[in-house]
């Protein structure tokens, strides 16, 4: 299990398979939210295999999240099924939103 304190978290990562759709909606949606509560936090969107060093967390549909866990074994990796109701974002904002440890466990789907 890889933890974070969400006032550690300066980098999150949304990816995708290849870079474009609905994966790149959620990523605007997810900086907007974070922008919103004035958090000092970077969201950007990245093909799931270029995901930088740095990353704290990962928001990953389930189908990429081993492939995530490889490629960013440090950071949190949190998965969803469904891009219209990603419970994964939602987790991020309301986990730096409130001081909350970030955290997943192999396998975990939000």
């Amino acid at each position: 299990m890889v933890t974070k304190h969400a006032a550690d978290v300066k980098l999150v990562v949304f990816v995708c398979e290849a870079g474009m759709g609905s994966s790149l909606i959620g990523a605007n949606q997810l900086k907007k939210r974070i922008k919103d509560l004035g958090l000092d936090v970077r969201v950007i969107h990245s093909p799931v295999n270029e995901v930088p060093p740095e990353t704290d967390v990962v928001v990953a549909h389930e189908g990429l999240a081993e492939r995530a866990r490889k490629v960013a074994p440090a950071a949190v990796v949190l998965t969803f099924r469904n891009f219209l109701n990603n419970t994964a974002s939602d987790q991020v904002v309301r986990s730096l939103s409130t001081g909350e440890d970030i955290s997943s466990e192999p396998g975990q789907v939000a």
